[in-house]
């Protein structure tokens, strides 16, 4: 989606810095997309986990034709993997999370596979994303939330080559995001701006992206363990 090369992928990317001599997982690694993305921008080892072994074998069926070096896992983090990470990535993952104690096992899973000090980078739904459905439309995607509570239902719908999907994510309030972190072994974390590639088409100063800038519907968290 232009979306995400113009403004998400140079955002998350920004805020990760230099990862050249990093250990990184990706949380809820999906198909890889972010898996590869971490592995051509220079991150000495990359690892993606998911729950989905459909997913996990599109990944790794990539990974047999690209050859990137990533290690694909199903499932929980298996006990070689404790401990073993610099970086945890989580790109909207704790929206999967429909109860609170789900949001903080997955804070804790993360914890798990950080080394002491280490960073988790995630985009969970931005507390404040906009109320109008259509306000995210010309970005390829949609949203609707009736009422803004912990665990909300949040309908996202998305199209982009003629295809079209939608899922259902949860709203988590900012105090509840910070707190499910802090029960997990996370310091306060600290929330991130959004920012446009020098490249994006149309240009990073056109007011096309300013309606998304000024209310995003993803945040970016950055917390460290404790």
């Amino acid at each position: 989606m232009p979306f995400r090369r113009s403004l998400e992928f140079p955002t998350v990317l920004h805020h990760l810095g230099d990862i050249g001599t990093s250990d990184i997982l990706d949380f809820g690694c999906g198909s890889g997309v972010y898996t590869r993305l971490l592995a051509r921008s220079g991150a000495r080892r990359v690892v993606g986990l998911d729950i989905s072994e459909g997913m996990i074998d599109h990944a790794r069926r990539r990974e047999e034709t690209e050859g990137l070096g990533i290690e694909y896992v199903t499932g929980e983090l298996p006990e070689r993997l404790r401990g073993a990470f610099d970086l945890v990535l989580g790109v909207y993952v704790l929206p999967h999370a429909p109860t609170y104690d789900d949001l903080v096992a997955m804070c804790r899973a993360v914890a798990a596979a950080l080394r002491p000090g280490g960073r988790f980078l995630t985009l969970p739904m931005h507390p404040d994303l906009h109320p109008d459905p259509e306000h995210y439309a010309r970005y390829g995607f949609r949203l609707s939330l009736d009422e803004r509570h912990d665990a909300a239902p949040v309908d996202f719908g998305f199209s982009i080559g003629g295809q079209s999907a939608r899922f259902t994510a949860r709203y988590w309030t900012a105090t509840t995001l910070e707190k499910a972190l802090r029960e997990a072994g996370f310091a306060a974390p600290e929330w991130r701006a959004h920012l446009v590639s020098d490249s994006a088409e149309p240009g990073p100063s056109d007011d096309f992206w300013a309606p998304y800038l000024a209310c995003p519907h993803a945040a970016i968290l950055d917390a460290r363990k404790g």
